[in-house]
């Protein structure tokens, strides 16, 4: 067992968000199908050929089998490891290998010139398209050095319609990319608009370029065990119609503001309280939507400046 041999060759393909990996396994080791594994996962499929070896078939989606992904400029990169376990935890595996799939990151959506968009999502709904996505150099990767600080640009493209003003009606910060019942949550703006995390002082809504965009400026934190996924409730409504259910509250100088008019902060007064339901109509006219950044890795040092 000192010079275990056991993967003679292995196979990756990549399918769009699937990988599939076929290994090959000397007959000595047949006897422990059970005890072969990619990241978590058993094979999905098992079969003995007719020399006596046997070969594991491994067909997930990259985010089954605890798959980790790093963004760098140009690439996307899900990493994992094959491991044969022979003993049960805490007993370590007595051979691994390293699985890395790298793919091209997609084109960007368009932001104004100034702004160097990164990883996020694009929705559209009619003729209004929403984003979300990490500004300039932290675009540039997912592994953010615990402290810094994270600029959150969401915006919507109005195109033939009416000017519109982009609010964050609802943000947290969460372990899973589909927000769950169970989903382990960490709030960020609460009671339609409020940025609750902004008390902390660690963050706040910087000022506007647009009247449809918006930029939430927040200090990276810890959260969970693992990677973290930001999910918001955009909102688009008229211009300087704002009121207790639509608008950007921040904290500055220890007391609650009105992003777009200070001098109506009265509407943030319910920040400490209740701001009331959301309305149903903005919901029906499609103009209330999802979206999510993620997964975010955030280390105790510097991420490695790598260039793919």
């Amino acid at each position: 067992m000192k010079s275990l041999n056991c993967m003679e060759t292995s196979t990756t393909w990549r399918i769009k968000h699937s990988v599939r990996v076929t290994w090959k396994v000397a007959p000595q080791f047949v006897p422990y199908a059970a005890r072969f594994f990619l990241g978590s996962c058993m094979p999905s499929g098992w079969k003995v050929l007719p020399n006596g070896e046997g070969e594991a078939t491994f067909n997930y989606k990259f985010y089954d089998c605890r798959f980790t992904k790093q963004v760098r400029r140009k690439h996307i990169i899900y990493q994992n490891r094959l491991s044969f376990r022979p003993q049960a935890k805490p007993k370590p595996a007595i051979f691994t290998y390293p699985i890395n799939c790298v793919q091209k990151r997609p084109e960007q959506a368009k932001a104004p010139q100034f702004l160097d968009p990164g990883t996020g999502v694009s929705e559209g709904h009619s003729k209004l398209v929403f984003h979300m996505e990490l500004l300039n150099e932290i675009s540039k990767t997912n592994v953010i050095p615990i402290g810094s600080f994270m600029p959150i640009w969401a915006a919507v493209e109005q195109k033939s319609h009416q000017p519109l003003t982009l609010l964050m009606d609802e943000c947290v910060a969460a372990s899973t990319p589909d927000l769950q019942p169970g989903s382990q949550i960490y709030p960020l703006v609460v009671n339609h608009g409020c940025l609750l995390e902004s008390k902390r002082g660690s963050a706040l809504f910087l000022p506007r370029y647009h009247s449809s965009a918006i930029v939430l400026y927040l200090q990276s934190f810890k959260f969970g065990m693992g990677e973290v996924y930001i999910h918001c409730n955009l909102i688009v409504w008229d211009p300087d119609s704002f009121d207790q259910r639509k608008k950007a509250c921040h904290v500055k100088d220890g007391s609650w503001e009105l992003l777009d008019d200070p001098n109506r902060s009265f509407l943030c007064n319910c920040c400490e309280t209740s701001c009331g339901p959301r309305r149903k109509r903005a919901a029906a006219l499609g103009l209330v939507k999802k979206a999510v950044i993620g997964p975010l890795t955030i280390t105790d040092q510097a991420p490695c400046d790598g260039n793919l």
